[in-house]
């Protein structure tokens, strides 16, 4: 009985995780919902995480945690200062374009 309890707490604890850190210099990249006036496109990225575990899905906010957190880490190698998604997250990806505003 114990262990079928475990297995079935066991994906659930694992959707709730956070397997994505913030890198040096990525807590300054804003993030912003739409192109921001007066600022220098520097590219776009796309980024993914896991979006589900053995079938059982992830929480949808925690997920978009991530690749926004993974968009910002991108950010700084592009010289950007603000990011913002050009899409809603689809199957643990999601495009973001980056931004040098100067901030």
């Amino acid at each position: 009985m114990r262990l079928t309890a475990l297995l079935l707490a066991l994906p659930l604890a694992l959707s709730a995780c956070t397997w994505v850190h913030m890198a040096p210099g990525a807590s300054a990249v804003k993030v912003v919902t739409g192109p921001p006036s007066g600022c220098e496109k520097r590219g776009e990225v796309e980024v993914s995480v896991k979006h589900s575990i053995a079938f059982i899905e992830r929480n949808p906010i925690k997920v978009r945690d991530e690749l926004e957190t993974l968009a910002r880490n991108e950010a700084p190698g592009l010289e950007a200062d603000t990011i913002h998604p050009l899409a809603d997250p689809a199957g643990g990806s999601q495009r973001f374009a980056a931004w040098r505003c100067g901030r």
